[in-house]
This record gives C-alpha cells, structure tokens and sequence, in this order.
C-alpha cells in the first residue's frame, strides 16, 4: 500500500513539474515571440512620418499585435528586439523626380532620437525620403551610444549637405554608409569629410551622385578599412593629380570613378592598390593610361580582375598599356574610339580573361588566330552596335570555349556562312538581332546542342512553320524571332522537336493570309511555357485557350494586334501561375467574362483594349488582390464603374477610356486609394464636380495622373483637385466647365501637364498658378481674360504654351521662360508692341516636349536555364499624350508624339498688336513658325528674317507693314510656305529662285504697289522704288484706311441709316405711303444689281 502511493505522490510530481513546464513555456512563449512592447510603440510614433501611399498599413494600433511580422521590419528570432527597419521611399512618391527637385522643396528635418529605442538595430534604409537633414540637437550622433550595433545606414537619395557629415561621424558602428544623390558639395563645411575618418569600421562608402571635386580624395586616405569606395557621377575632373591619396586604402577591392570628367591618372597612384579586383573608370574623358611623367609606366595592378572603361576616349593602343593585368577576367571598353581590326594577339597577355565587351565601337573585324591564348579561354564576346563584316561568321568558330556571342546591330547582310560558327559546340546563348541577314538557316545550325538562348529577331530570315532548324537543339529554353518571316515548308515535316521551351516571341513574323489560320505546328508539343508573345500576326480565329490548358506554368500571354474573333471564352480550370494577359487589339465581341477572375486568380495585368466587347465592368474584377494594371478602354462597356473595383482593388493603373461609361466620376477619384493613373476619358459621365467639404475625407495621394477629357462634365472647376498634392498630370479638356479657375489650384506644385482646353472657363488666371516643375499649360478655347503678368512667372519650365482663343489682354512675360519652344497666343486680344526680348529664346528642340513615358514589360524570371533579354511588348506607365494644335503653313494642324521633339514655332496672330517687329526676332535660329499675321503691326519686315535658317513657315500677311521686302530671304532654303498678303509692301518681289521660286500669287496679293512677273506687273523705271516708298509712306501718315476700321464704320452707317428710315416712316404717314410706292415701281422696274450683291458679301466677309 504504502509502496502504491508512494507512486502515486511520483506520478502527481511528475505531472505537476510536467504542467509547470507546459505553463512556463507557454509564458515564455507569450513573451518572446511577439516584439518588445515598447519599440511597438515607437514604430507607431515613426508611422505618420513614414507612411506614403499607406504603405505601412499593416502597423497597426492594436495591444499584442507582433510589430516583427509588420511589413518592412525584421527581428532577431531568439530576442525579438528589431534588427532591420527598411523605410526607404515611404516619404513621398517621387513623381517629379528626384533629379528635378533641385530647389530641395520637398525637404523636411529628421528627429534621429525616434530611433533610440531600437538598441539592437543593424540595419537602418531611409533612402528617397526627402531628408534635407536633422532637427537641431536631434541627430544621428544621439544614436551612438544606444545603438551600438548599427552597421547599415543607407541615407541615398535625400537631400542631405555636409552639415550632417559630424552627425554621422559619431556613428562608430558603422560599416556601410550610403550617401548617394544627395547635396555634398564640400563648400560649407571644408572639413566634413574629414570627420568621417572617425568610422574606422568602415567598409563600404558611396558617394555617388553629388557635387564633390578633385579634393574629396584628400579626405579618403584615413578610412583604412574601406573595401568599396564609389565616386561615380560627381564633378571629378581634368587630371586627377590627388589620385595618389587612394595608395592608402590597402584594403580596397572596388573602386568606382565612373561619371566623371577625368582626363587622366597617374598609374603610380593606383600602384599600391594590390588588392584591387574591381576599377570602374566608365563615363570619363580618358585617352591613354600611359603618360611621360610616369615614364611610361603601365597600370599594374595584378590581382585585378574587372575593368569597365566604356565611354572614353581609347583606341587600339589600350590594349598594350594594360598587358600587366594579367589576372583579369572581365574588360569593358564599349563606346570608345576603336577603329578598323582588332588582333586578338595584342589581348594575348590576358591569359585569365573571360568576358571581353567592345560594343559601340567603329570596329570592322577581328583578326583570330588559332592558337592564341585568348582564343582558348574566352567564353563571352559582345561587339554589338559595330560595322562587321559579315565573314567574321567565319572565323570566330576558333573561340571554342565561347559560350556568349552577341552582334546585335551590327550590320551583318546577306545569308549566314556554312562553316565557323556553327564549330562553337559550347554556345549557349548567340543573339544576331536587328542586323540585314536573309535566307534559310543553313543545317549546320544543328551543330550548336548547347544553345539555350537564340535571338535572331529583326532580320530577313525564312523561318519554317515547324521550326525544323531548331528542332534539335535540345537545350533550347529561349526563342525570338520577330520581324522575320514565316513560310510553309516545301516538303511535309512532322518531327516532334526535341526541345521544350520557356520563352518564345514571335511578333509581326505571318503576313500572308495563308498562314493566318495555322500556328506554327512546334507550339503544340511545348508544355513548359513561361513567355509568349504572339503579337501582331494577323492570326485568326478563336482565341488559343489550348497554350494556357497545355502549359500550366505560362506567367505572360501576348496575343495583341491580331484578328481573334467571337466571344472569349476561357477554361473553368484553375490557372494560378497567369499573371499577364494582353488580347487587346483584336475582334473580340460580347461581354467580358466573369470566369476571368477563378480561371486567373493571380492576374497581376489584363489588356482587353481595342476590342467591341460590351455590357458592364464584371464586378469580381474587384476581387482580384493581385491586379495592378487594367485597361479595358476601346470597346463598348457601358453602364457605372464599380465603386469596389476602386476600393478594394490594388489597382495603380485603370484605363477606362472610349466607352460609353456614365455616372458620378468623383466617387471614382476620392475613393482611389493606391490608383496612381486613372484615365476616363472619352466616355458619357456627367453633371457637376461638386465641391467637396475637404475635411471629411483624405485625398488618394496616391494619384498622379488624372484624365478626365471628353465627357460630359460641367459647372465650376472642383476646388477640391488642389488637395492632390502628388498629381503629376490633369487633363479636363473638352467638357463643359464654367467659371474661374480655382485659386486652389495654385497648391499643385508637382504639376508637369495641365489640359484644361475647350471649356467655358472665364475670369483670369491665377497670379499664384506658378508651378515649379509645369512643362505643358493648355487653356486654348476658352473666355479667359485679364493680364498674366504673375501667372507662370516662376514656371521657367515650360516647354508648350497654348493660350489660343481666350481673351487675354496683357501678355505673359515670355522672356523669362527659357525653356519654351512652342508658343501659341493667337486670337487673344494682346495688344502694344512685340517684345523685343522675344529674341533671346533659344527654342530648343528637346524631348521634353513630348511627355516622358517610361516603358516596362512583363518580367521573365531568370531561370537556371533561360537569361532575361529585351521584352518587344512594352507597356506605358502613362497614356496621356501630348497633342498640340499649331496654325502653321497656311493650315491648321495637329503635332503629338516624336515630331513635337522637333517643332519649334510662335503664333501671335488675331491680335491687336502694334508697332515695328523687332530685329531681334531675326536670332530665332531654332524656329519653324512664325505666325504674326491678322495684326496692325506696322514698318518694314526686318532683314535679319534672313538668319531663320530653319524657318519652314512665315505667316506677315493681314497688318500694315510697308517698304520692300528684303531680298536676302531668298536664303531660307527651308521655307516652305510665305506670307505678305494684305499689307502695304511696295517694289519687287524677291528673285523666283530657291524656295521663292514656288511661291504663287496669293503669297504677295493685296499689295497694289508690289511688282513682279508672279503679280503680272512690271517694275518699270520709272516706278522707281524711292517713288513707291513715298507714296506708301505719304500714305501710312495720312492714315491708310485700315481693314477693319472700314468693315465697322461701314457696318455703323449702314444700321444707322436703315434706324433712321425706320423711324422716319413710322412718324410720318405721308413719308410711309410715298415710300411704299417708290419701293413698288422699283420691283417692276428694277433689276437686281450683280454688282452690288457681290461687293456687299464681300464686305460683310472680310468683317467676319
């Protein structure tokens, strides 16, 4: 008994330890796993500081939440304290760019102490966060003591000077530092970067980016422990004397002088840098390596193993200056000045190298050798963008280590050689796209079983319908050939090919109407498709569902600009690995199918545009958590935009535009969380953008872009708009919005674009509508008045200002705006006298004219066997385009896309402006338009129009300018159309030689005192030009009856007249009967007179 319970009391031990332990576990567990209360805290004090676009949205403020599984934190898995805090770009969205902001406007101060309770953090990323520094007494040397472990500190892309260089000094932890594109310029503080000799730990500092000279590297020789040091892109220069300072960074394996303006170094200053593997000297102004005051001593540097000297100044002589390197693996001398043939013996020395890049060069040839050692250990060349012959096809079969071979554009014509290259057993990837090769592939093509990657796109290639040149290359994974050309095969071919594919492009590759209807037959055996792109063939028929059912890895589907028709219809089968489908430009019809979103439920990108596809918005599109581009404009969708498609997508780009959508727009923008490019123009919503009490919502920052033209939409501009404090771009054209322009608008400082054309709006333009960054102001066809001497004073930006059809009065001061080079002030009621300041614009032809679109496409993962290369379907960021309208060679004309790089041009007509034209208008070197007509401008037309060298139309015609007309136009070779009409110019027309020589008639007439054999007038002697010039001038001081002041005073007297009969016969009787009579015997008597018919419609026309 007693030995029972003495078990009994074990047992009882045993559990009660046993749930003591669960029970200490469990309380462990509830302590460790989560984060410190305390730095939960803190995170939530830095949130409001750092939470653009509400990135941090998973912060939350809820007791227990785990802040070590918020988003951008990481924390040490056994203490729970946080290691890495990755802030980066959740400032702002850098939607004007970084680089534009040089007025650093969006600079805020940053309090460092807001990080003191992180006491275990290592890594700290605040880059793109518009920090112009530390509040006073807050900065990063509060965190020396506390935050011993800091080891990382990325700071790039702020606006940071070297008032915060003894902050950072103090950080003693500190083993990577990254200052890049910031604002150093070592001027207000000389010794800043000398205080950085305090990191002793430091092993990688970058410095990229910013304004620093020659001097810096005096400053560089205390941080002994530096492993990587970056210069690139500052304002280096000339010859680099303090080159030397760097011998005593011994421990430096990567140096980075790139982007600079260096002419030369001095070999002996890099001499004791052995342990140098890695120099960038790219982006410079060097030509030789090799000087006499070195006694020239070449760069020896023997545990080098990569060197980038593309954008120099080097020729072939290079080579011998840099045969001490005996350890390097990769050399990079693109863009230089190598001329003619290499001889691959002067790289013999090179016996390690590896990968040889010699693009950009006028290299004709290389001459190989066969038992060269180069020969035997190359295993990637890159020559493109050169002049090759195409025999060095030939030759190149010598290289057989060589695994990449790249001539892209390099002028290779004619058919590819049957022998030499096809000896490289061991290519792996060869890319000859975009050259001027032809014909069928020859069969030793066969020969080449270790090709994984093939580009052969751009050319003039016959490539069989069953691929059978490729059909044994069974490694193949990566396959373009666009832009060459398909063809039936002469025999019947059924080989199933050996290969399984992971990438295939094959646009604009069937034209013939033939082949419309066939895909190429090697489609059907692949199964491991990750890419394809179809695009522009002409294809027909249904949709091919069967390439997604047959490879269920596919991510991109590209099947645009083809002639697909019917319904879509899609498998009920789940296809999750789908995450971009573009089947826009096709002729697909009925409604979009709700199917799409089970079918695809990761779709990140869906293009249905430029179909007849009907009915409602599916509404599950909103469900869809991954989708982030859908444009769905082009087609027939009608009906309201679903409210949930806005608020509980993740959409950043919805395009919507042309259909024949309806409804209220604005809970469509203020719902728009996350959208940054929202485009519903074109299509049928209506009634008012009521103001909105601003208080009661917060504004999606997030939106940049904002196309609202040709709708429907009317009543005052909405004053809410000038909360978008991010927008970037706003067109409202073509709508029917009345009133003034709000005030509000003046807080857009962002704004690059604003269309807000054809409307109603009336009053004058903001004086504070001044943006800092705006390039494209479009306010043509509207009632706008008043001056503009305020309005865009501070916009020296601008590139196109389009005012036409208002009725301005003062006109802006348009010499201050350097950067203009389109003008258009015409119909506008400007009067007083040209300015001659007009002169001094410059009218650049620049790219910025046209609205900058970057491009991105669908990724392609880089797998172990397939290589990322250039993606053909690229897709905009933005769809808003740049049209301008311009008056210019007697027509009216519409100017978008790339010719707006190239259209310069000033439209001053239907004005009222008076006085001489000034000379100086003579030094608009750059312009393509000159537009003056339809004004009282008076005086001679200036000679110095003679240096318009690329004028191509000149419009004088309708004002009252006198004397001859310079001969010395005859010059402008370019002048296409030319215009005096209507004026008072006297003597001869200039030669009919060159350009003048097609001028007809109508150029000159309404000139009675022009001569010439075009007008059929004689100049006879004894109209001598002294004559003509008096009687033109006796005329223009007596007051030669202007146009227009005749049109009225003739008009006047005419309504006058007409009142004073009327009231005449309606007082007295007798006057009446005796009228009526007369008026009666005329119309028996009388016949209409064609004469005076034909004057008063002539009269009445020209006053119109």
């Amino acid at each position: 008994m007693m030995m029972m319970m003495m078990m009994e009391w074990k047992w009882l031990r045993f559990i009660r330890m046993a749930v003591m332990l669960l029970v200490l576990e469990g309380c462990r567990w509830c302590t460790t796993d989560a984060c410190l209360e305390h730095e939960r805290i803190a995170l939530l004090h830095l949130k409001p500081f750092f939470n653009y676009d509400n990135q941090l949205q998973s912060w939350v403020e809820v007791k227990g939440s785990d802040c070590c599984k918020w988003e951008r934190v990481e924390c040490n898995t056994t203490t729970r304290r946080l290691i890495q805090l990755s802030l980066n770009s959740t400032r702002w969205y850098d939607n004007m760019g970084y680089y534009m902001d040089n007025r650093n406007l969006n600079a805020w101060y940053l309090n460092a102490s807001m990080f003191l309770p992180f006491e275990e953090l290592k890594s700290l990323y605040l880059s793109g966060n518009a920090i112009g520094g530390n509040l006073e007494n807050e900065g990063f040397g509060k965190l020396s003591s506390t935050l011993s472990n800091l080891e990382i500190l990325d700071l790039r892309e702020n606006y940071l000077n070297d008032s915060i260089l003894l902050s950072l000094s103090e950080l003693s932890s500190l083993r990577y530092l990254d200052l890049s594109y910031n604002r150093f310029e070592r001027s207000s503080h000389p010794r800043g970067f000398q205080w950085l000799s305090r990191l002793t730990k430091l092993e990688t500092l970058d410095i990229s980016g910013n304004s620093l000279k020659n001097s810096i590297l005096l400053h560089m020789r205390n941080l002994s422990s530096l492993k990587t040091l970056s210069l690139s892109g500052n304002q280096l220069g000339g010859k680099l004397l303090h080159i030397q300072e760097l011998n005593h960074l011994a421990n430096l394996k990567y140096l980075d002088l790139s982007g600079n303006k260096i002419e030369s170094i001095s070999n002996k200053g890099l001499s004791n840098l052995t342990n140098l593997k890695k120099l960038d000297l790219g982006g410079n102004q060097i030509e030789s390596f090799q000087s006499f005051k070195d006694g020239g001593r070449k760069l020896e540097l023997t545990h080098l193993e990569e060197l980038n000297l593309d954008g120099n100044h080097f020729n072939t002589s290079v080579f011998a200056s840099l045969n001490k390197l005996s350890n390097l693996k990769s050399l990079s001398i693109r863009g230089n000045g190598l001329k003619g043939s290499i001889d691959m013996k002067d790289l013999e020395a090179f016996i390690n190298l590896r990968e040889l890049y010699m693009g950009r060069n006028e290299l004709k040839d290389l001459v190989i050798h066969q038992d060269s050692n180069v020969s035997s250990s190359l295993e990637e060349i890159y020559l493109d963008y050169s002049t090759l012959n195409t025999n060095i096809l030939q030759s190149i079969g010598v290289f057989a280590s060589l695994k990449t071979l790249s001539l892209y554009h390099c002028g290779l014509i004619g058919p590819l050689p049957n022998q030499g290259w096809c000896d490289l057993k061991n290519l792996e990837v060869l890319d000859v796209s975009n050259n001027a090769l032809e014909g069928m592939l020859p069969r030793c093509f066969s020969n080449l079983t270790s090709l994984r990657v093939l580009d052969v796109s751009r050319n003039h290639f016959q490539i069989p319908l069953s691929f059978a040149p490729f059909a044994n290359l069974s490694n193949l994974k990566a396959l373009s050939i666009n832009e060459n050309k398909m063809v039936m095969e002469s025999s019947f071919y059924t080989s199933i090919p050996k290969f399984q594919l992971e990438v295939i492009r094959l646009p604009k590759c069937i034209a013939s109407q033939q082949l419309s209807r066939k895909f190429p037959t090697f489609l059907y055996y692949q199964y491991d498709l990750r890419y394809v792109d179809l695009s522009h063939n002409n294809l027909s028929g249904t949709v091919p569902t069967w390439l997604l059912e047959n490879n269920t890895k596919l991510e991109d589907l590209i099947l645009k600009g083809n002639s697909f028709t019917g319904p879509l219809s899609l498998s009920s089968a789940l296809i999750s690995d789908v995450s971009s489908i573009d089947i826009s430009e096709n002729k697909l019809q009925g409604q979009i199918p709700t199917g799409i979103c089970s079918t695809f439920p990761h779709l990140s990108r869906l293009f249905l545009s430029k179909n007849a596809f009907e009915g409602n918005i599916p509404l599950c599109l909103s469900g869809m958590k991954d989708l982030s581009f859908l444009d769905l404009s082009d087609n027939h969708l009608y009906g309201k935009v679903p409210e949930e498609l806005i608020t509980k997508g993740s959409l950043t780009i919805l395009r919507l535009s042309n259909n024949n959508l309806s409804g209220n727009v604005v809970p469509v923008i203020l719902n728009a969380k996350g959208v940054r490019n929202l485009y519903l123009d074109g299509n049928n919503f209506s009634g008012e953008m009521t103001n909105v009490d601003v208080s009661t919502f917060e504004f999606p920052n997030s939106l940049s872009e904002i196309d609202l033209s040709k709708n429907k939409l009317h009543g005052k501009l909405p004053r809410w708009i000038g909360n978008a404090s991010f927008l970037w771009r706003l067109d409202l054209s073509n709508n029917g919005f009345e009133g003034s322009i709000p005030m509000e608008f003046c807080k857009l400082n962002r704004l690059e674009f604003l269309d807000l054309s054809q409307n109603n709006l009336s009053g004058s333009i903001p004086s504070c509508f001044n943006p800092p960054y705006i390039e494209h102001v479009h306010l043509h066809g509207n009632r706008l008045r008043g001056p503009l001497s305020l309005a865009f004073y501070n916009s020296s930006s601008i590139v196109a200002l389009d005012l036409r059809g208002n009725n301005l009065t003062v006109p802006v001061e348009l010499c201050k705006l350097h950067s203009l080079s389109i003008i258009d002030l015409s119909q506008n009621m400007f009067s007083g006298p040209i300015p001659s300041c007009l002169g001094n614009l410059s009218l650049p032809m620049q790219t910025n004219k046209i609205l900058e679109i970057e491009f991105y496409g669908p990724s392609i993962e880089e797998h172990e066997t397939t290589l990322n290369f250039g993606m053909d379907s690229y897709y905009p960021t933005s769809y808003l385009e740049e049209v301008i309208e311009f008056t210019t060679k007697s027509g009216f004309y519409s100017y978008k896309g790339d010719i707006l790089s190239y259209m310069t041009g000033i439209d001053l007509s239907c004005n009222n402006l008076t006085g001489h034209i000034p000379p100086e208008l003579g030094n608009l070197s750059e312009i393509h338009s000159l537009n003056l007509s339809h004004n009282k401008l008076t005086g001679v037309i200036p000679s110095s129009f003679a240096k318009l060298h690329q004028i191509e139309s000149l419009d004088l015609s309708y004002n009252n300018l006198s004397g001859e007309i310079p001969n010395q136009l005859v010059e402008l070779n370019s002048l296409e159309v030319f215009s005096v009409a209507y004026n008072n110019l006297s003597g001869s027309i200039p030669e009919p030689k060159a350009q003048f020589g097609t001028f007809i008639e109508n150029s000159y007439e309404g000139n009675p005192f022009l001569c010439g054999p075009i007008l059929h007038k004689s100049c006879s002697k004894t109209d001598s030009p002294s004559t003509i010039s008096t009687v033109s001038e006796d005329k223009g001081e007596d007051g030669l009856i202007d146009t227009y002041d005749f049109c009225v005073s003739f008009l006047v007297s005419y309504v006058v007249v007409l009142l004073t009969i009327f009231v005449v016969l309606y007082i007295n009787l007798y006057w009446r009967r005796a009228w009526f009579s007369l008026v009666g015997k005329c119309i028996t008597t009388c016949r209409y007179s064609n004469v005076g018919n034909f004057l008063t419609y002539h009269i009445f026309k020209r006053c119109v």
